[in-house]
């Protein structure tokens, strides 16, 4: 398909969700941008949720990534579900005992100002590095198979995307987001399900003869080395989600924004169940897309351009559009949260601001604008020319920064001691940089292990290790989160004391 058509339906698409825009904040005030007005029905938010947590990334570095990995990843998707479950059951019912709009504030209850702030601070970082990464590989794939036909420059269509989201986002904030990511994740899953019917159209076989394919080649493979590694995928799957979800203010948001403790625990165990479904859908895809790659001998540069390239050029018309509109859709759902998220944090955690002062409504839009134009530099200056697979960057960041997250929330928790409020910024900080210099230097030594030049090839902890397949050649994988998270627990419990007046929060 010419992309000059794809353009057009693109307009349209963007149209669409402009009137949506309009309708859902004809009525709004400014706490309508941070909680909905607490009014948000729990089955939308339950399947816009989808969209938020799957994203653009998962779209397309999941589908690309089964070639090589096959369907290892649903390991990693178990221990997402049981993380779920503790977020409905532990961390909801603390957020809306406390009555929280920002999760972080429940730091200041805890330990004091300090800590309020360095988790608000993590939460930044984390989340505006990886909006920028994720609205990266949108655009990337939109200027690679669209816009750079057009004769419209990279830089150019980077600043038109960001500027829709801010322009739909500014006003109604959650309010918008709630009904907008609800339509765009039912698109991302209609292009899915329509790609996987596509693909046996052009293989001539159905999609029960396609798996009995996907099967005799092992691409369903779960246990690709037996059971080693199937903790590590399993603990880092529950760990990320505990910090990329439960801690996270954008996906808490959503929760948050509900008119009961009940409706938000309906929505993430709802939710839990259809994201694992998902999951499996965008794995069998994934199968499907890597059986016709190698029928036909197509040779890409990055697995993330698997599913963009097969769906231009051997796709119908619609089939394309589709996936355009798909991949626009679950970018669009994860990234314009994210920014609402971003926003409300700086607003209340760092400036101050309350959800109830109409007084900074044009304070709270200069922010959002901000942490937009913020987004437009990063992908420009950072992530552009990015070669690797985005989603192993996103988890990446988040074990960095949602690892010590995960470390305070505990203490904070479970353990009936008292820290000094000004240590937890660096016990926090210098966690996550002893985790970055050890994770070089493991790395360091089993390349030299591989090439028998260490003094340390007889060292039982790395052994250890390798045994539960909790190294790799370059350093830990994702498994970082829970390192990180278990330092700063051991130093916060290291530098506490006993408090005869501790009261519970």
């Amino acid at each position: 398909m010419k992309p000059i058509f794809i353009f057009i339906y693109l307009v349209f698409y963007f149209l669409f969700i402009s009137l949506i825009t309009w309708l859902t904040t004809r009525k709004s005030d400014h706490e309508s941008f941070y909680l909905g007005n607490k009014k948000s029905p729990w089955p939308l938010v339950a399947v816009g949720m989808i969209g938020t947590s799957i994203s653009g990334v998962t779209f397309i570095s999941v589908t690309g990534m089964v070639a090589a990995q096959k369907f290892s990843y649903i390991q990693f998707v178990l221990g997402l579900t049981l993380g779920y479950q503790v977020i409905s059951f532990v961390l909801l019912p603390l957020y809306y005992r406390l009555q929280l709009t920002s999760i972080y504030t429940y730091l200041d209850l805890r330990f004091g100002h300090k800590s309020h702030k360095v988790g608000s601070f993590y939460f930044l970082v984390a989340r505006t590095l990886g909006a920028g990464a994720r609205l990266f590989l949108v655009v990337e794939v939109l200027n690679d198979l669209v816009f750079r036909f057009l004769g419209i420059p990279f830089e150019l269509t980077v600043a038109v995307v960001i500027f829709l989201i801010f322009a739909y986002t500014v006003k109604g904030g959650i309010k918008t987001i709630v009904y907008t990511d609800t339509i765009q994740t039912a698109l991302m899953l209609l292009a899915v399900v329509f790609s996987l019917w596509e693909i046996g159209r052009l293989l001539g076989h159905s999609l029960p003869e396609l798996w009995n394919e996907v099967s005799a080649k092992g691409l369903n493979q779960v246990f690709t080395d037996g059971t080693q590694g199937f903790w590590k995928n399993f603990l880092s799957g529950f760990f990320i989600c505990i910090g990329m979800t439960g801690l996270d203010q954008d996906l808490m948001q959503k929760n948050l924004s509900m008119k009961s403790i009940g409706d938000a625990q309906k929505n993430m165990v709802s939710f839990s169940l259809i994201s694992f479904f998902v999951n499996l859908l965008f794995l069998t895809f994934g199968a499907f897309l890597a059986l016709f790659i190698a029928i036909h001998g197509i040779s890409l540069t990055s697995p993330d351009l698997n599913y963009g390239e097969v769906a231009m050029h051997y796709f119908s018309p619609l089939g394309a559009v589709l996936f355009i509109i798909g991949l626009v859709s679950i970018s669009f759902s994860s990234s314009d949260s994210a920014l609402t998220a971003l926003t409300t944090s700086f607003c209340l955690d760092i400036l101050g601001f309350k959800p109830s002062d109409p007084s900074k409504v044009v304070s709270r839009r200069w922010v959002h604008f901000g942490f937009c134009l913020l987004s437009f530099f990063l992908i420009i200056f950072l992530f552009k020319g990015f070669k690797n697979s985005v989603i192993n960057i996103v988890y990446a960041i988040g074990s960095y920064t949602y690892g010590p997250l995960i470390g305070i929330y505990a203490f904070g928790l479970f353990i009936k001691r008292k820290v000094k409020d000004s240590r937890v910024p660096y016990i926090a900080i210098l966690s996550a940089l002893f985790i970055i210099s050890l994770n070089g230097w493991v790395g360091y030594q089993n390349i030299l292990h591989g090439i028998g030049k260490t003094t340390f090839s007889n060292w039982n902890l790395l052994k250890t290790f390798d045994k539960l397949g909790m190294v790799y050649s370059s350093g830990w994988g994702n498994e970082i989160i829970i390192y990180n998270a278990g330092l700063t627990f051991l130093g916060l419990l290291l530098f506490s004391k006993a408090d005869k007046n501790f009261v519970k929060i």
